[in-house]
């Protein structure tokens, strides 16, 4: 019983406090220790050749200018290990991002917080406890249907909460879009 309660804290500290090293696309290496002095992190996992992935661009640009000025770090976090690093610096270029788009290539931030989608983001706290992940917005209803515009907003909501002193009151949304493959990588 020990050994299990031993076991079981070791899950959930790691579940509570990701630990990486990873490069970003022009060289820079970041760490979770980046994110002591910062109110909230949002992780945007993406990937080179899923459409849904880049339509969000534009709204994961403004969202990362919309909240940076509140002390919110945001990432994307690439979650495709079969693309070459040179291959995810010209998509990152050729796209516009306006914040690191990081090479995790062992997805190690993908698994931390349990994503399986692209689009899809997670929303961590300063220590790196997962308080919110799942869809952008509500765009795409499914893979073959998309509104005109989004109607519920719910990356926007969580920071706004977390940003207020208070938890998300959704803390979990399906995403809609490409999936992560988490098999044989290590």
């Amino acid at each position: 019983m020990r050994l299990f309660l031993l076991a079981l804290t070791a899950i959930s500290a790691f579940a509570a406090s990701p630990q990486f090293t990873l490069p970003d696309t022009s060289g820079t290496r970041h760490t979770q220790q980046e994110w002591r002095d910062k109110k909230a992190v949002v992780v945007f996992y993406i990937m080179t050749d899923c459409p849904l992935s880049n339509g969000y661009v534009p709204e994961m640009n403004r969202i990362a200018a919309d909240y940076k000025r509140h002390g919110v770090a945001v990432y994307a976090a690439h979650a495709d290990p079969f693309v070459t690093d040179a291959a995810v610096r010209k998509h990152a270029e050729e796209f516009g991002y306006t914040f690191p788009v990081l090479l995790d290539s062992k997805l190690a931030l993908a698994r931390a917080a349990g994503a399986a989608t692209v689009p899809e983001v997670a929303l961590f706290s300063p220590t790196g406890e997962l308080q919110y992940l799942g869809r952008i917005d509500n765009r795409m209803e499914d893979i073959t249907r998309r509104r005109n515009a989004a109607t519920e907003f719910e990356l926007r909501a969580a920071l706004d909460a977390v940003l207020a002193g208070r938890p998300p009151a959704v803390t979990r949304t399906r995403a809609v879009g490409c999936s992560i493959n988490l098999q044989g990588v290590k």
